[in-house]
């Protein structure tokens, strides 16, 4: 059983930056993809980012990609989504996820039904 706690969500203007972390617990993530979601008011939850625990391979949406940054750092069992020149449609609930990293979720990382664990979620707002 894997545990994520999502921290460093808050209020940006646009065009700012802000760093989401993300630590896990219950044990080994060498089998495991892990991965940014989130939820914009009104949306269906979408996915952000995914980075794999052992390789460091990572894969964006187009919506951030050239902007977002997700990293991991191995010692401390923490990701991280940086994010910069954030815009209002970045607003949403960002949620931490854990996903066993298989070929299905290799070809299918971008649904929501792959995702073995769920963090709570941190409040990202974008406004001026």
């Amino acid at each position: 059983q894997v545990q994520l706690v999502e921290s460093g969500g808050g209020l940006v203007q646009p065009g700012g930056s802000l760093a989401l972390s993300c630590v896990a617990s219950g044990g080994s993530l060498d089998r495991y993809g892990m991965a940014w979601w989130r939820q914009r008011p009104g949306k269906e939850r979408e996915f952000v980012a995914t980075i794999r625990w052992t390789s460091n391979s990572a894969k964006y949406a187009d919506s951030v990609k050239g902007r977002f940054t997700i990293s991991r750092d191995r010692a401390k069992n923490t990701v991280n989504l940086q994010m910069n020149t954030l815009e209002v449609a970045d607003t949403a609930v960002y949620y931490c996820a854990a996903a066993l990293y298989t070929s299905d979720y290799l070809n299918n990382y971008r649904a929501p039904r792959f995702i073995d664990y769920w963090g709570q979620g941190t409040q990202v707002t974008v406004s001026a």
